[in-house]
């Protein structure tokens, strides 16, 4: 069954080949399962049409790697099941919603809806089993050279709240969930696992915060911005994300110098003052931090990073500073303060990702673009798929079009300034390190 890419669609596909980006290299890790150039579209249920978990690996893309041409479709819609769902059966949405959009990886993630809120049952299990190995067969059939990534299915929540049968409806999705890296052994694709994480820390935070911990999956199905990063993470992990934003080691001794990882440091020197010593120089970084709001801004969210290794993982924008004096000294980046840290704190290094930097202010605004894309591409996607609704309406062709301007923006807006940075003593010690 085929269907002819109109206008509208096609002024979107149009963003997976043209997308404009900044001219520095970006170092990566070669285990990357990700490429410049690739294409990827997450296919799923409500869980993935929530546009959360795939906004984070979006953003991770897009401030992680601001000069590579990599794109995202998100094909996400409720209720469906390895059969379908309101949107068309299961062929008419793999090839209308997957197989047009030339995407080179796919992500699938679907079991929600398939064990129908249920105790498992033989006849429900093999109607998802069948149907599962039905999409990955079609996908393969379609385009061989598609990399996959099949996703065992995120937790019903049986964690904050006592299970509505023995066992939990958890239980099944882990039955599920194990059939899905089965799959994706036979078939020679990647698994990336939603429960597991996602449940361990459920049960983490509960222990220390109940309350907090029954908001990260509020309806028990559907999780909020903490749990899509655990999830997000689950899948970066799986594709190999490195960690490395940046790394900056400093030797502030008689001749300074600097060793730095996707960055450059130039402009390294001492400097007195008023008697105080200083050292500046200037980063030319290749990439951001993730755009973490304040704890006090999700504090669900804080707790979340506080209980995984999302942080460790992903988000790390190393710095070290040796050689110094013993005392305590301020950090300036752009001439704001960050932050007081004694000379054996810098010398052990700091991870500036956590902390209130230029570099993770402009993050946060290729968030915000983001999420404006995404917000676009969503609305366009309703209309394409509500009943009787035709994909080149004067709508769909605007959305489409802003969408591409909006492309334009959010690699913009992520492509990293020159930031100067200046470490000043603030309170001298007696002796030296």
């Amino acid at each position: 069954m085929t269907y002819n890419i109109n206008s509208a669609r096609t002024l979107v596909v149009i963003a997976f080949f043209i997308l404009p980006f900044g001219a520095h290299a970006q170092t990566s890790s070669s285990d990357f399962a990700i490429h410049d150039g690739d294409r990827i579209t997450f296919y799923g249920d409500s869980i993935t049409e929530q546009r959360q978990y795939t906004e984070d690996v979006e953003e991770y893309m897009v401030t992680r790697y601001p000069a590579w041409k990599v794109s995202f479709h998100n094909a996400g819609v409720g209720g469906d099941k390895v059969s379908g769902g309101w949107a068309g059966p299961i062929d008419l949405r793999l090839d209308r919603d997957v197989f047009s959009w030339r995407p080179s990886i796919i992500t699938i993630m679907l079991g929600m809806n398939d064990f129908y809120y249920r105790p498992d049952q033989p006849g429900i299990f093999s109607s998802y089993t069948e149907g599962y190995r039905h999409i990955v067969e079609s996908i393969k059939k379609s385009d061989p050279q598609a990399r996959l990534t099949l996703i065992q299915p995120s937790p019903y929540d049986d964690v904050t709240r006592e299970p509505l049968i023995p066992g939990g409806f958890n239980a099944v999705l882990q039955k599920y969930s194990a059939f899905v890296a089965q799959l994706a052994r036979e078939r020679g694709a990647q698994v990336a696992d939603f429960n597991s994480p996602l449940t361990a820390v459920l049960k983490a935070i509960n222990a220390e915060s109940p309350a907090l911990a029954q908001q990260i999956i509020p309806d028990r199905v559907h999780p909020q911005q903490g749990g899509h990063w655990i999830m997000a993470e689950s899948l970066l992990e799986s594709w190999n994300a490195p960690a490395l934003v940046t790394s900056v080691v400093i030797d502030a001794g008689a001749k300074p110098n600097a060793n730095a990882a996707n960055t450059d440091v130039s402009d390294l020197n001492m400097v007195k003052f008023r008697g105080k010593w200083s050292v500046k120089w200037t980063q030319s970084d290749e990439a951001l931090p993730l755009p973490f709001p304040p704890s006090e801004v999700d504090p669900v969210l804080g707790l979340v990073l506080q209980n995984s290794d999302i942080v460790s993982v992903l988000d790390q924008e190393a710095l070290q500073v040796r050689a110094l004096t013993s005392g305590t000294y301020t950090l300036f980046i752009d001439g704001r303060k960050i932050g007081s840290f004694t000379a054996d704190q810098l010398a052990n290094g700091i991870n500036l990702a956590t902390m209130e930097t230029p570099m993770l202010e402009q993050a946060r605004l290729v968030a915000f673009d983001t999420e404006r894309l995404n917000n676009l591409e969503s609305a366009r996607f309703a209309i394409v798929n509500s009943s009787g609704a035709v994909e080149h309406t004067p709508t769909a062709e605007a959305l489409a079009e802003a969408y591409l301007k909006g492309v334009d923006r959010e690699r913009a807006d992520a492509s990293p300034l020159p930031r100067h940075y200046e470490l000043v003593l603030a309170s001298p010690l007696s002796g030296g390190n």
